[in-house]
């Protein structure tokens, strides 16, 4: 046991320089799937067969392809075709497409799934189509397509892992390093399934946090300072509790 936990500082240094590249891959790659998503979301659930058509196309098209053949799609075949792209922003966009795809899906049922209401009341206000949709419509979606899109951001990190295969050393790349080199499953069962699940449980924080302003704001909830702050102790006097 002391040689595996000793071997495990030595490869350490490695392990967390694969950590910052899978935290990389995940932020740029969540961002990239985030903006796609929008738009993509917007212009599904656009009521125009000009903006809803091609945005059916490209989110089957991306939902319906390999993660693993976009990614070596983008890193073997462009090369070919006279395009030559960094594994790192080959990874990002395999990521952000794959993934913004399903997400685009979350946005635009959010925004369909805003009560009628709310579509009534921006008419009624003589609303343009950006103002209705930046002040009524999509804050109200945005509080409901968090828990979702936190569920994918999950899997986008449990995605980055894919990138070993085109020379990226992400953290899942050093541990089957590491294994190889003290050829035992040890650190795939602690390391590996720690670091993993602490990066998951940081992710899923942030998301509940923003679920919560997004909830606040919209007046369904309570704010994060409130939500971090200590509850109020009731005090008891003479008369009663105060």
């Amino acid at each position: 046991m002391d040689d595996k936990f000793a071997a495990i500082g030595e490869a350490m240094p490695r392990l967390l320089g694969g950590l910052r590249v899978t935290v990389e891959l995940t932020i740029l790659g969540a961002i990239a799937a985030l903006i796609l998503a929008v738009i993509l979301g917007l212009a599904a659930a656009s009521p125009s067969k000009r903006f809803r058509v091609p945005a059916r196309i490209i989110i089957e098209f991306f939902r319906g392809t390999s993660l693993v053949v976009q990614v070596f799609w983008f890193f073997f075949v462009l090369p070919l075709l006279g395009i030559d792209i960094h594994p790192m922003v080959a990874g990002v966009l395999a990521l952000g497409l794959n993934y913004g795809a399903y997400s685009a899906e979350v946005v635009r049922g959010s925004i369909q799934a805003v009560p009628k209401g709310q579509w009534e009341a921006t008419t009624a206000l003589s609303l343009g189509a950006i103002q209705r949709m930046r002040r009524i419509i999509f804050p109200q979606a945005w509080a409901l397509m968090i828990p979702s899109l936190s569920s994918l951001l999950i899997h986008l990190m449990k995605g980055t892992a894919i990138v070993g295969y085109i020379t990226l050393a992400d953290f899942t790349f050093q541990l089957d390093q590491v294994k190889r080199v003290s050829g035992t499953l040890f650190t795939y069962g602690v390391v590996g399934m720690l670091g993993y699940f602490l990066f998951a449980l940081l992710l899923s924080f942030i998301m509940n946090a923003l679920e919560h302003q997004a909830k606040h704001k919209l007046g369904q909830g309570t704010s994060l300072r409130q939500m971090l702050s200590p509850a109020p102790v009731a005090t008891t006097r003479a008369g009663g509790i105060q």
